[in-house]
């Protein structure tokens, strides 16, 4: 038996699920959930995906504050940056778009996001606690696809080709 997975429409119904979510906690609490996403140079499908995420957020009711790095800037400005975001008490989450230009070494950048806010899940002690079998975070692909999965009552689990 075929079963037709529509991931438009799983993907709408999630961002409804969120936004009731989002509005649930700020009427309760004042916080909007925030995620902060740095991109670096101009890469024009990392500018894609970008926006992507920037449209999800706003249908969620999610804030989204987007940090445009020139990709001549160095490294320290980029961890300055960061680290500003860590400290920011209403970002709750922080993603950086890879790729980055070739002269900023990505493990540099992503050891210097709050394990706590990496949402990507590629921070080392992220890593660490998903080799544990204890995550922190979880990456947003495979993450994805077992929702959707789910979603639709199919077991990944014992799925194999």
């Amino acid at each position: 038996m075929a079963i037709i997975i529509d991931g438009r429409q799983a993907s709408r119904d999630i961002r409804d699920e969120l936004r009731a979510e989002a509005l649930k906690l700020k009427a309760a609490t004042g916080i909007v959930p925030g995620l902060a996403v740095i991109l670096v140079g101009e890469n024009p499908a990392s500018r894609i995906y970008v926006g992507g995420k920037e449209k999800a957020c706003q249908e969620s009711r999610l804030s989204f504050p987007r940090v445009q790095a020139s990709g001549r800037n160095g490294r320290a400005r980029l961890l300055k940056r960061i680290h500003g975001l860590n400290d920011d008490r209403k970002i709750h989450g922080i993603l950086v778009q890879l790729p980055l230009p070739s002269h900023i070494r990505p493990d540099a950048v992503i050891e210097a996001i709050d394990p706590q806010k990496d949402v990507d899940g590629f921070h080392p002690y992220n890593v660490g606690h998903l080799f544990s079998g204890n995550p922190l975070h979880r990456a947003c692909t495979p993450s994805g696809i077992i929702a959707l999965l789910d979603r639709y009552g199919l077991s990944w689990k014992e799925r194999r080709r």
